[in-house]
């Protein structure tokens, strides 16, 4: 059998991770243990270019541009598959099994972005031995040994008939109250990983017989996708006629040649701040920090701060994590109504419910720095090369001044080049451009004035991105 083609799933909000996970920089790019993000993690895990081909990434086409940056950070090269809509991982896994299949792979592994695995060797070993199952016409899913009954994990049950080390999938089980979860322990059930390895063949065989229309739109949405260097673009018609559904509704529950491979290496989805307290190194109080904090009289607790110095005293089983914009305080008890409060303050329109305070974008990434009635302040990034797209405003003016770097101008279709403590205006209306000639980082400091300074005041007429 040919190499493996990992497809990674690039998706979701991650809001039971806020305030450090939100819909603009969900949890799978954010470095929530060490200095690399998870999807970094992921990339390096498939790097091994003895068993693994080239890794497809499977996203939308906000998060496109940061998993490009991030790989490329790592040195990594991907190809990416745009999903012009969110339809859940049935239609996710049915379109990239299709592109994987187009391009000649016999066996594809997805994997999710955003989960933690300790033990590479042992997840290789454990890849190696699904391909054994794979081979004999098998759809293999990596089943955790659980460590505690968790309640918000599904479960496998393992049947009797192997193949190596591989079992037969008996059932797969819903989430569990902890009564049952004691149970499922007590009898052998694994934890659904919810990665799998398969020939793609099979897995869209299976899918036109349980799921007929999602195989259809997933093919179709592949032969008429459109490819743009290393991204294809799958069809935004054809890709909307599949159901949303979830790959274990759609598929793993309903056919028979499920296969499992009990791991031996460590997994955790990081769904939850409770699963970083887990897996962090915690103190003799059994509290895990991050940042600049400092405790007293405190127990068993997850702190964090990514800026302000924060101190916490006199409390136990709480999550506290504090950001510039925005502030978590929580007993672990409660920490599963985090994803509904998220939701309320998103649908009262608070910002920072879904948007970080760095903001980033395929040039680079802004930051606010002040607001008031009529200006706004941002710290602009401007990464080797990049640019913003050609431009004007109808209701703002704009201020720039170089701080590191240089930038290139164009305003009106003239060209000015700016060093560092040098500053030009920029008038309502006026058709500007800027963007990064240099080799080191350009930084800019934007004062924007105007009786509207929201994002959505922008015309655009070129922009090398393709953003509309």
């Amino acid at each position: 059998m040919s190499l493996i083609t990992p497809v990674i799933l690039v998706g979701g909000s991650g809001k039971r991770l806020w305030p450090l996970s939100r819909e603009s920089m969900p949890k799978q790019f954010v470095p929530l243990l060490g200095k690399q993000s998870t999807f970094q993690q992921t990339l390096e895990r498939v790097a091994d270019r003895t068993l693994f081909a080239k890794p497809v990434i499977a996203t939308n086409d906000a998060y496109r541009f940061m998993a490009e940056q991030q790989a490329k950070d790592i040195g990594v090269e991907i190809d990416i598959l745009v999903e012009p809509s969110r339809r859940d991982s049935g239609p996710a896994m049915a379109a990239a099994a299709a592109y994987a299949q187009s391009q000649g792979a016999q066996a594809v592994l997805t994997l999710a972005s955003d989960h933690l695995v300790i033990g590479i060797g042992a997840f290789l070993d454990a890849c190696r031995e699904g391909l054994a199952a794979v081979r004999q016409g098998g759809i293999v899913t990596f089943g955790i040994p659980p460590t505690e009954p968790k309640v918000d994990y599904g479960y496998i049950r393992p049947g009797s008939e192997h193949i190596g080390t591989v079992l037969k999938v008996a059932a797969f089980v819903e989430k569990p109250n902890a009564q049952k979860a004691l149970q499922y322990i007590s009898e052998g059930l694994l934890w659904n990983s919810g990665n799998f390895l398969f020939p793609p063949a099979l897995l869209l065989s299976e899918m036109a017989r349980f799921e007929p229309e999602m195989a259809a739109a997933a093919r179709e949405a592949v032969d008429k996708a459109k490819r743009t260097g290393s991204t294809v673009f799958l069809d935004a018609e054809a890709f909307a006629k599949a159901p949303a559904k979830s790959i274990d509704y759609a598929v793993m529950e309903r056919t028979d040649k499920c296969w499992v491979v009990p791991a031996r290496f460590r997994w955790s989805d990081l769904g939850t701040w409770d699963a970083l307290l887990d897996v962090g190194q915690a103190d003799s109080a059994g509290n895990v920090t991050e940042g600049p904090v400092e405790l007293d009289h405190v127990r068993n607790s997850y702190i964090r701060s990514d800026g302000p110095l924060t101190a916490v005293i006199g409390v136990d089983e709480v999550v506290v994590v504090a950001m510039g914009d925005a502030v978590l305080v929580g007993h672990r008890d409660n920490l599963p109504r985090l994803k509904d409060v998220v939701q309320r303050m998103s649908d009262s329109k608070h910002k920072a419910a879904t948007e970080h305070a760095v903001m980033h974008r395929p040039w680079g990434s802004y930051q606010d720095i002040d607001r008031g009635e009529r200006f706004r302040a941002k710290r602009l990034t401007v990464k080797p090369g990049g640019k913003l797209s050609l431009q004007s405003h109808n209701r703002r003016a704009e201020h720039w001044v170089v701080v590191k770097g240089t930038a290139e101008v164009v305003l009106d279709g003239k060209i000015l080049t700016l060093h560092e403590n040098e500053s030009t205006y920029i008038p309502i209306g006026g058709v500007h451009r800027l963007s990064n000639p240099g080799s080191e980082m350009l930084e800019v400091v934007e004062v924007q004035t105007g009786d509207y300074l929201e994002e959505d005041d922008i015309v655009r007429y070129e922009d090398i991105y393709a953003r509309v």
